[in-house]
């Protein structure tokens, strides 16, 4: 199992950006799918944005245009930058890796004032 550290988040004001990163405990050259996924209270965690390693990435259509995710092989880091951030984006977000099973690091504040 892949262990996987999330940091990053934080306050920010609508409008604003953040990055977050998410370091893998081992290389993640051979981690076919990587994504990062975020959790409303109450709610199921859904998926944000997706990158395989084959280069192709995916978005949440609520998230197109403003995030960016990316790998980092080198430092065996995930990351997604966020940017024109927006009040509703206010969430607990998660990296997860997919091998033989999807691991999941513990998870980052996200809070967006407006």
């Amino acid at each position: 199992q892949v262990q996987l550290v999330e940091s990053g988040g934080g306050l920010v004001e609508a409008g604003g950006s953040l990055r977050l990163s998410c370091a893998a405990s081992t290389s993640i050259i051979s981690i076919n799918v990587m994504s990062w996924y975020r959790q409303y209270p109450g709610k199921q965690r859904e998926v944000v944005a997706v990158s395989n390693s084959g280069g192709r990435v995916n978005y949440a259509d609520s998230v197109k245009g403003r995030f960016t995710i990316s790998r980092d092989n080198a430092k065996n880091t995930l990351y997604l930058q966020m940017n024109s951030l927006k009040p509703e984006d206010t969430a607990v977000y998660y990296c997860a890796a997919l091998t033989y099973i999807t691991s999941w690091g513990q998870g980052t504040q996200v809070t967006v004032s407006s």
